[in-house]
């Protein structure tokens, strides 16, 4: 069996070896998961936060994470600019992406869809406006497969001839320093993922009883 790659040991070979501050357009799925990502990466680009996320439910969570994301990049404080692309909010392309996989449990191939969507639309956008890179958020989470994040941002990258960055942005700590972060600057840190599928499932496990001993 192949031994799984090193995302993390690949993107600090890139960052050992940038000739100058190069622009990155970053995918970001919530203002929490951002905080340390944009922390740790702008030290060494100039990055443009895309928010596409048309999988999130309801539509007033959507805005309220959206403002997140904005106040956050208002307040910190970088080495360099961070700018903010908000992208469209249309619900019918995620329920078009994840048709069919409704009822397939969170982590699953619904996710893969989901993924495949969020960094399809930012590799578009990455080309269209010449960025050096892209890449996204979603790798630091825990629950998150940063294996195949990573496996449908490289297919990506070269489809639109973008470079894709490498990431496992757990690693380090960064998950603890996102928490960290996200207290630092009274965050929103929502409890689920973002999409219907995922509040539905944990409501499911908020409100299920453990079987008494036998």
């Amino acid at each position: 069996m192949a031994n799984k790659k090193n995302y993390q040991r690949e993107l600090d070979k890139i960052l050992d070896t940038l000739p100058h501050t190069p622009t990155l357009l970053l995918h970001s799925c919530c203002a929490p998961c951002s905080s340390y990502v944009l922390e740790y990466l702008s030290q060494y680009f100039e990055i443009t936060v895309l928010y596409y996320n048309p999988n999130i439910y309801p539509e007033e969570e959507y805005y309220k994470r959206v403002r997140e994301q904005r106040s956050l990049i208002g307040r910190m404080e970088t080495a360099h600019p961070i700018h903010l692309i908000e992208g469209r909010f249309d619900t019918k392309e995620f329920y078009d992406a994840v048709r069919g996989l409704e009822h397939i449990h969170e982590g699953g191939e619904r996710c893969h869809a989901c993924f495949r969507l969020r960094l399809g639309e930012a590799a578009r956008i990455a080309a269209q406006g010449n960025f050096d890179y892209f890449t996204t958020t979603l790798t630091i989470s825990p629950l998150k497969n940063a294996e195949k994040l990573n496996e449908i941002g490289e297919e990506l990258a070269a489809a639109y001839q973008i470079r894709w960055l490498p990431s496992d942005f757990k690693k380090k700590n960064g998950y603890r320093r996102s928490v960290e972060l996200s207290a630092e600057y009274g965050l929103y840190r929502q409890d689920y993922c973002g999409c219907v599928f995922s509040l539905r499932e944990r409501q499911e496990q908020s409100t299920r009883t453990p079987e008494p001993n036998t």
